[in-house]
C-alpha cells in the first residue's frame, strides 16, 4: 500500500461520518498518527501507523492495516484497522457522584423510607 490520505482513510474506515467531518478533526488537532500531532489531511497514512483520535470525550487508538479506494460497508471497514484502544475499567458503586451503593429503590422502599423518617408526603 503506498498510502492514502488520513481524511480519506477515516472516512472509509468509519470512524468519522463525513470526508468533511474527518477533516476537521484533522485541522482542530484531535488527530495523532503515530504519537505526531497532524495538522493536514492530506497526510499519508500506511499500513502498521498507529492513529490516535480524540472526539466527543473518548480517546481511541487504532492500527491502521489497509485502505480501499471506495467506502464500503462496516464490515469491510472493521477491516481496515486493529482497535488498540484500551477496555474501561466497569464503574465503582456511587463513583457516578450520586453516593447510592446500590439499585435505585423502589417506591415500597421509599414509602417505607418515609415513613421511618416522619415525611408527610
Amino acid at each position: 500500500m503506498p498510502g492514502q490520505r488520513l481524511d480519506k482513510w477515516l472516512w472509509c474506515a468509519r470512524l468519522a461520518k463525513t470526508r468533511t467531518g474527518a477533516a476537521r478533526l484533522i485541522e482542530a488537532r484531535k488527530v495523532r498518527v503515530n504519537g505526531d500531532r497532524t495538522l493536514k489531511p492530506s497526510r499519508l497514512v500506511q499500513a502498521g501507523d498507529v492513529v490516535t483520535l480524540a472526539f466527543l470525550g473518548r480517546l481511541s487508538a487504532v492500527r491502521v492495516l489497509g485502505a480501499v479506494e471506495r467506502r464500503g460497508p462496516a464490515s469491510l471497514a472493521r477491516t481496515l484497522y486493529e482497535d488498540l484502544t484500551p477496555q474501561a475499567a466497569p464503574p465503582e458503586p456511587g463513583a457516578d457522584g450520586s453516593g447510592r451503593q446500590g439499585p435505585r429503590p423502589t417506591k415500597r422502599d421509599r414509602r417505607r423510607l418515609d415513613a421511618l423518617r416522619g415525611s408527610d408526603f
